[in-house]
Protein backbone atom coordinates (compact mmCIF):
# COMPACT_ATOMS: atom_id res chain seq x y z
CA UNK A 1 0.00 0.00 0.00
CA UNK A 2 1.37 3.22 -1.08
CA UNK A 3 0.50 6.50 1.36
CA UNK A 4 -0.53 9.14 -0.64
CA UNK A 5 -1.25 12.05 2.16
CA UNK A 6 0.44 12.15 5.48
CA UNK A 7 -3.04 11.58 7.40
CA UNK A 8 -2.82 8.16 6.07
CA UNK A 9 -0.21 7.78 7.88
CA UNK A 10 -0.77 5.42 11.25
CA UNK A 11 1.39 7.30 13.78
CA UNK A 12 -0.22 10.96 12.71
CA UNK A 13 -3.36 9.39 13.04
CA UNK A 14 -2.56 8.37 16.69
CA UNK A 15 -0.59 11.63 17.33
CA UNK A 16 -3.76 13.23 16.74
CA UNK A 17 -5.66 11.51 19.04
CA UNK A 18 -3.02 11.91 22.05
CA UNK A 19 -2.86 15.93 21.01
CA UNK A 20 -6.92 15.73 21.25
CA UNK A 21 -6.36 14.15 24.87
CA UNK A 22 -3.38 16.25 26.29
CA UNK A 23 -5.83 19.35 25.19
CA UNK A 24 -8.70 17.47 27.36
CA UNK A 25 -6.58 17.05 30.02
CA UNK A 26 -5.05 20.36 30.24
CA UNK A 27 -8.56 22.35 30.30
CA UNK A 28 -9.46 21.40 33.94
CA UNK A 29 -8.20 22.51 36.98
CA UNK A 30 -4.11 23.23 38.04
CA UNK A 31 -3.10 22.40 34.72
CA UNK A 32 -5.30 24.57 33.34
CA UNK A 33 -3.52 27.37 35.49
CA UNK A 34 0.00 26.30 35.04
CA UNK A 35 0.85 28.05 32.05
CA UNK A 36 4.28 27.23 31.43
CA UNK A 37 3.81 23.32 31.75
CA UNK A 38 0.12 23.41 30.01
CA UNK A 39 1.46 24.90 26.97
CA UNK A 40 4.76 23.32 26.95
CA UNK A 41 3.05 20.04 26.75
CA UNK A 42 0.17 21.17 24.37
CA UNK A 43 3.16 22.29 22.02
CA UNK A 44 4.95 19.45 22.65
CA UNK A 45 1.95 16.97 21.20
CA UNK A 46 1.59 19.29 18.08
CA UNK A 47 5.06 19.18 17.37
CA UNK A 48 4.88 15.48 16.82
CA UNK A 49 1.93 15.84 14.09
CA UNK A 50 3.36 18.96 12.47
CA UNK A 51 7.14 16.86 12.17
CA UNK A 52 5.52 13.99 10.80
CA UNK A 53 3.42 16.07 8.55
CA UNK A 54 6.20 17.97 7.48
CA UNK A 55 8.41 15.28 7.38
CA UNK A 56 6.02 13.23 5.10
CA UNK A 57 6.22 16.46 2.46
CA UNK A 58 10.09 16.14 1.99
CA UNK A 59 11.82 15.46 -0.81
CA UNK A 60 13.78 11.68 0.52
CA UNK A 61 13.03 9.03 3.06
CA UNK A 62 16.37 10.21 4.41
CA UNK A 63 14.78 13.95 5.16
CA UNK A 64 11.21 11.87 6.34
CA UNK A 65 13.64 9.65 8.99
CA UNK A 66 14.85 12.88 10.38
CA UNK A 67 11.83 14.65 10.74
CA UNK A 68 10.18 11.26 12.40
CA UNK A 69 13.34 11.26 14.69
CA UNK A 70 12.24 14.72 16.07
CA UNK A 71 8.87 13.67 16.37
CA UNK A 72 9.60 11.26 18.48
CA UNK A 73 11.51 13.46 20.32
CA UNK A 74 8.54 15.27 20.96
CA UNK A 75 6.55 12.30 22.25
CA UNK A 76 9.69 11.32 24.81
CA UNK A 77 8.99 15.67 25.99
CA UNK A 78 5.34 14.56 26.10
CA UNK A 79 5.85 11.83 28.47
CA UNK A 80 8.28 13.58 30.72
CA UNK A 81 5.84 16.62 30.98
CA UNK A 82 3.08 14.17 32.21
CA UNK A 83 5.42 13.08 35.31
CA UNK A 84 5.50 16.94 36.26
CA UNK A 85 1.78 16.91 35.99
CA UNK A 86 1.29 13.65 37.86
CA UNK A 87 3.96 14.97 40.35
CA UNK A 88 1.96 18.29 41.10
CA UNK A 89 -1.45 16.55 41.05
CA UNK A 90 -2.73 17.91 37.97
CA UNK A 91 -3.56 14.61 36.57
CA UNK A 92 -4.36 11.11 38.93
CA UNK A 93 -3.14 8.03 38.04
CA UNK A 94 -5.85 6.77 35.66
CA UNK A 95 -4.84 9.82 33.27
CA UNK A 96 -1.30 10.09 33.57
CA UNK A 97 -1.44 6.23 32.69
CA UNK A 98 -3.64 6.86 29.76
CA UNK A 99 -1.65 9.43 28.33
CA UNK A 100 1.59 7.75 28.62
CA UNK A 101 0.45 4.74 27.00
CA UNK A 102 -1.13 6.73 24.18
CA UNK A 103 2.64 8.57 23.94
CA UNK A 104 4.00 5.14 24.12
CA UNK A 105 1.95 3.99 21.18
CA UNK A 106 2.77 6.73 19.10
CA UNK A 107 6.88 6.34 20.04
CA UNK A 108 6.39 2.84 18.82
CA UNK A 109 4.74 3.33 15.92
CA UNK A 110 7.47 6.49 14.82
CA UNK A 111 10.00 4.27 15.52
CA UNK A 112 8.76 1.40 12.99
CA UNK A 113 8.18 4.04 10.78
CA UNK A 114 11.80 5.23 10.86
CA UNK A 115 13.03 1.44 10.82
CA UNK A 116 11.01 0.76 7.82
CA UNK A 117 12.02 3.86 5.98
CA UNK A 118 15.98 3.04 6.99
CA UNK A 119 15.98 -0.65 5.80
CA UNK A 120 14.21 0.76 2.41
CA UNK A 121 16.66 3.33 1.93
CA UNK A 122 19.48 0.62 2.31
CA UNK A 123 18.02 -1.20 -0.41
CA UNK A 124 17.33 1.53 -3.04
Amino acid sequence: MTITRFEEIKSWQEARSLTSAIYLATREGGFSRDYGLRDQVRRASVSIMANIAEGFGRSSRREFAQFLGIANGSALEVQSHLYVARDLGYIDAAQFEALMEKAHAVSRLIGGLINHLNKTQETS
